[in-house]
């Protein structure tokens, strides 16, 4: 099955970005190398069994690891026969372990197991292990083997990276410790700048978010290091809110710099001159030539200014007298995804046209029905009993689900905070589902569901239901709410460390529409 990991808004990492042996996904127009080439290499890998170049030379000619390509028993065979032969030799064990792990087949682990235990000091080993260890659903174990693999190697920057990254759930302090020290000892690294990035990412404080972006622009020079340009666009959206001034400011910088992509700060830089200009002029009482300025100004997509713009808008619409417009836009977009501010400015608005809250709910409920559609029945085999489900298993319950697989990073990355929301509503009409769309990865699902204590209920999908509405285009991962009547509210949403309220208010609104009703 053909599949990707979706990555929206906030990220999540490559796994595999720091193995020596890469995970290769050749182009299509790329010549695959002949059987003598092949033929060759295992000769010379007789010679030199400890060779990683070679191996790595082999799984890329044999394209053994390679993401799509069916498993070769010759393949393993010739590895099988060559660990017999060689058997103080870890490299080859460990060439195995890593090409099954690259395409995150559940056979990598007894190899790269065999490859530590002839050298306990193999960091790239342990490295995949570690990764391994994540699809297993055993966190503490899987960080110790990451661990070990930054204790053999202390020099490399990707494994300092992921072992701070490691404790951001458990100790977002020691998480903070330790991302400063690898942007402090890798300093001409793209690790350096990417562990500042997401650091200012996930803190909440603002002043410490400008702390760091500002640390990442003087440390890792934007021209220089791919993740802070990324981050400067990260840090213009924080100071759109805080100062338009010094968005301006950032914007000239980076202009400064001549790089690719300086038209979109050109129009960062004519969107914050508005804002500014806007914000003045409606502090000066005058509304429609704010109102006139801000329509210039798009409202992004991904952007955490986005609700800022929106309101900003909204707010001089209403001064000119357009409330039941700026009704209508916040209306819109709380309908799609709630939060306290939205909501709290729609009261407002919803007041001034003499609405009572009453009515607020009917126009947002009218808007989410008439968008909703009718989720299609399935009937899926269960992983932690033997049996099967179905959506009408569930009716009369909120039913939330997600499309996902063991070897999905931004799967895993996204279920500590859904757990966060929906522990809340223990033994409420709420159902937590999880569809594993690779069947390949199926040994994983069990020991997973065990080992990391996810209250989700796996489901294995399959092909004989026509998915309609609920299709994921074989992308995770890929999230929808369904309602008591089988009708998805929801969909196409992401849950992370800043937006869990949305999500507890969008399954809270179904709940209590059904009380209500």
């Amino acid at each position: 099955m053909k599949r990707k990991h979706f990555l929206p808004y906030f990220f999540l990492f490559a796994f595999l970005s720091a193995g020596f042996l890469k995970t290769y996904a050749q182009p299509d127009n790329e010549k695959v190398p002949d059987a003598s080439e092949i033929k060759n290499l295992r000769l010379a890998i007789e010679q030199k069994p400890d060779d990683l170049d070679l191996h790595d030379k082999y799984l890329k000619a044999t394209q053994f690891a390679k993401w799509g390509v069916a498993e070769d028993p010759e393949f393993i065979r010739q590895y099988e026969e060559w660990m017999a032969k060689f058997p103080k030799t870890a490299a080859i064990p460990y060439a195995l372990g890593h090409a099954f792990a690259s395409k995150e087949s559940p056979k990598a682990k007894p190899y790269l197991l065999k490859a530590v235990a002839i050298d306990p000091k193999f960091d790239k080993a342990y490295f995949d292990l570690w990764i391994d260890g994540e699809r297993w659903g055993d966190f503490k174990l899987s960080q110790s083997y990451l661990a070990k693999a930054k204790e053999a190697a202390p020099d490399n920057a990707d494994y300092a990276f992921y072992l701070a990254n490691a404790t951001k759930e458990t100790d977002f302090a020691k998480y903070q410790e330790l991302s400063l020290a690898v942007a402090h000892d890798f300093p001409n690294t793209e690790r350096g700048s990417q562990a500042l990035y997401w650091l200012a990412n996930r803190t909440n404080n603002v002043k410490d978010k400008v702390i760091f972006y500002e640390q990442q622009k003087k440390d890792f020079p934007a021209d220089k290091f791919s993740w802070t340009s990324s981050g400067m666009s990260e840090y213009f959206n924080l100071l759109l809110e805080q100062s338009p001034e010094k968005a301006m400011a950032l914007c000239d910088y980076m202009i400064g710099l001549k790089m690719k992509g300086v038209k979109a700060w050109e129009t960062n830089l004519k969107a914050a001159k508005n804002i500014g200009q806007a914000e003045s002029l409606l502090a000066k009482g005058k509304a429609a030539e704010a109102s006139d300025l801000l329509d210039s100004v798009a409202i992004p997509r991904y952007s955490s200014a986005k609700e800022y713009i929106l309101l900003l808008k909204s707010k001089a619409m209403s001064a000119t007298g357009k409330t039941q417009k700026a009704y209508d836009n916040i209306l819109a977009s709380y309908a799609k995804e709630p939060t306290e501010s939205l909501n709290k400015e729609l009261l407002i608005f919803g007041s001034k046209l003499g609405k009572k809250d009453n009515d607020v709910q009917k126009d947002i409920w009218y808007m989410r029905d008439t968008a909703s559609r009718q989720a299609p029945v399935f009937n899926m085999e269960t992983y932690l009993t033997k049996g099967w489900a179905s959506l009408n298993d569930y009716k009369g319950k909120v039913v939330l689900i997600t499309y996902w697989f063991p070897g999905c990073g931004p799967c895993r990355g996204e279920f500590p905070h859904f757990e966060n929301v929906v522990k809340k509503f223990k033994g409420k009409d709420f159902v937590y589902l999880g569809i594993n769309i690779e069947a390949d990865q199926d040994e994983y699902v069990v020991p997973f569901m065990k080992s990391s204590g996810y209250s989700f209920i796996p489901i294995k999908d399959n092909d004989k239901w026509t998915k309609g509405p609920l299709d994921n285009r074989n992308a995770a991962p890929m999230n929808f709410l369904i309602d008591q009547e089988g009708k998805i509210i929801f969909s196409n949403f992401r849950t992370d460390g800043k937006n869990e309220a949305t999500l507890e208010m969008m399954i809270n609104s179904m709940l209590q529409r059904k009380k209500t009703s």
